[in-house]
């Protein structure tokens, strides 16, 4: 392999020929190294392997012993102790990257060519190196240094036990239990002081403390409210409903129309409102550029005196006494008639676009516009215009006062469903969950706080929502377009009124939802429906210029709602008897 190279300081590490004890005679071939230099407390096991020295002029062979005499040995002693530990340790550190790269390489070195590493066996006391006070020396930097280059073979493993105690999650560290103090304290019987959450007298203590019987209730809405010995006036007020059909004992609906009547020229616009029936059982209805009335009671048909070349009627209303029509026309005009003498009392201008819904609260009339704007006129006054109602961005199709006058309800094309006070100009809320067109919406006859509104083509819903807590109550997929919802005086049932597919009016119980019947009703979409005034029968009127009248709630204690004096009137019949149709054109 070659003679190993020349380092610095060689002399202070060459082998020293000594005899078994200092100034004895004799010599030893053995051979003699600087003693073991411990690098740190942790690595107090680990020698630092030492390269043979080596000059130019003289070959690799050791210094004999036998050249040394006794004087020459002392000085050689001397000089070691004369010698800087510091330079010892820069030359380890020079030579330690070389060493160790050659020592993987050969196996262990012969005695002829190399040095052999061991430590002293003769009785002479190993010589100490005194470390410096500091408490970070060189020898520790050579020592880490040494470490991270030398090779993994001549490192030894130093296993240091550590004194942390791992503990399970559920099984705690048994050696620091006290065994004998716990298994006495579960022998001992004496009750503890403090008692169990679970435990019953825990739960009695503090029931006790907090002054509540067990076994009372806590929270209660109310208290029972004292009796009266007055009587209960409630029954005169609150008449009972019909309870809803079952399927023990169904009534039969029949779905043959009672009677039909032809009317033309009936605009198939489904934002109109050209329908409605009076109070004193007259029923207007308008066709095109003319408004006609028809007496059910008579079977009288009359024509109003509304003359118009261009304006075509979009709405017409009813007041609650049956005495008054309220006319809205294409141009925006909102006009009152007084039907029983036939002429028109005021006009009521102010709106940009026409005005496609009206709807009574005693003296006040409420007209929404294709402009989104929703107006009162007190029609006793001069300055007609009392209110304006800002809440749609598009046409307003429905709207309908509740039957005590704080609440109003309107839909618009834009589909929303809004509910003002009636003392204020802001919506009281704002519902947005049908995705088409609102037209159609009623109020509950027997509860107040119940409103039902219906979606058009894209939404097929009919939802109902509570207006004190605007919370949605339930929900009806319909299945196809609804143009008008009716509640029932009698049952807890309403009606709603379809187009495409089937153009059906359908009965829904109430709040059960479940479907009581579906009746075919038109050859088109249904547009408009009106309940008579003892809410038995329905009238609808379609894009297929049929006005046609059913028979859905029928009273079996009262029979008929109109004398049979005429074959032209509207006829009803007891049970189980064929049933009169005549038809006839209402113009």
């Amino acid at each position: 392999m070659g003679s190993p190279p020349t380092r610095k300081g060689s002399t202070a590490r060459s082998a020293v020929a000594r005899s078994g004890a200092p100034g004895n005679g004799k010599s030893t071939s053995q051979q003699t190294l600087l003693p073991f230099i411990p690098v740190s407390k942790t690595q107090a096991a680990i020698a630092l392997p030492l390269s043979p020295a080596k000059t130019n002029t003289v070959s690799s062979t050791l210094l004999d012993t036998k050249t040394f005499n006794s004087g020459s040995s002392k000085s050689l002693a001397g000089t070691l102790k004369q010698t800087s530990l510091l330079s010892r340790l820069k030359s380890v550190k020079s030579s330690s990257a070389n060493s160790a790269t050659k020592s993987t390489k050969e196996n262990q070195p012969t005695s002829s060519s190399q040095p052999t590493l061991s430590r002293t066996n003769s009785s002479e006391p190993r010589r100490t190196l005194k470390r410096s006070n500091s408490a970070f020396s060189s020898l520790d930097i050579v020592g880490k240094d040494w470490l991270q280059n030398s090779p993994t073979t001549t490192k030894r493993s130093c296993k240091v036990k550590s004194d942390k105690t791992h503990y399970d999650r559920f099984i705690p560290n048994r050696d620091g239990m006290n065994l004998a103090s716990s298994q006495f304290n579960l022998s001992n019987d004496a009750k503890t002081p403090y008692l169990d959450h679970a435990s019953q007298e825990y739960k009695e203590r503090v029931a006790q403390a907090c002054g509540i019987i067990p076994g009372q209730r806590i929270l209660a809405f109310k208290a029972k409210p004292p009796t009266s010995d007055k009587e209960d006036l409630r029954k005169y007020f609150n008449p009972m409903m019909k309870a809803s059909t079952s399927a023990s004992s169904k009534r039969r609906i029949l779905t043959a129309p009672e009677k039909i009547l032809d009317a033309p020229y009936m605009l198939d616009d489904f934002y109109l409102n050209l329908l409605d029936w009076s109070s004193l059982n007259v029923i207007a209805i308008a066709l095109d550029k003319s408004i006609y009335l028809w007496n059910a009671d008579i079977g009288e048909i009359k024509a109003l005196n509304y003359q118009s070349e261009t304006n075509s009627i979009a709405s017409v209303s009813w007041s609650s006494d049956g005495s008054y029509l309220a006319v809205g026309t294409s141009d925006g005009d909102t006009q009152v008639w007084d039907v029983e003498t036939n002429t028109k009392l005021r006009s009521m201008t102010g709106h940009e676009s026409r005005v496609g819904v009206l709807s009574w609260d005693k003296h006040i009339v409420s007209s929404g516009a294709r402009d989104g704007s929703i107006w009162h006129h007190d029609v006793r006054v001069a300055q007609h215009k009392v209110s304006e109602l800002h809440g749609h961005t598009d046409e307003v199709c429905g709207l309908k006062w509740r039957s005590d006058g704080m609440l109003l309800a309107s839909g618009g094309n834009d589909n929303l469903v809004n509910v003002w006070d009636a003392r204020s100009t802001k919506p009281k809320f704002t519902k947005a969950s049908h995705n088409a067109a609102v037209k159609a919406m009623a109020w509950c006859p027997w509860n107040l706080n119940l409103l039902a509104t219906g979606g058009g083509t894209s939404d097929k819903h009919v939802h109902f929502w509570n207006t004190t807590t605007t919370a949605r109550l339930h929900s009806i997929f319909t299945g196809s377009q609804v143009s008008s919802i009716l509640w029932s005086t009698q049952y807890k049932e309403l009606v709603t009124s379809h187009g495409a597919p089937n153009n059906q009016l359908s009965v829904w119980e109430y709040p059960t939802l479940k479907k009581v019947a579906d009746i075919p009703a038109h050859d088109s979409r249904i547009l408009h429906t009106a309940v008579s005034p003892d809410g038995q029968l329905i009238a609808s009127a379609a894009a297929d210029e049929n006005l046609k009248f059913w028979r859905i709630f029928e009273n079996l204690d009262k029979g008929k709602i109109s004398k049979k004096e005429d074959g032209n009137k509207l006829v009803s019949v007891g049970k189980n008897k064929p049933q009169q149709r005549r038809s006839m054109s209402i113009r």
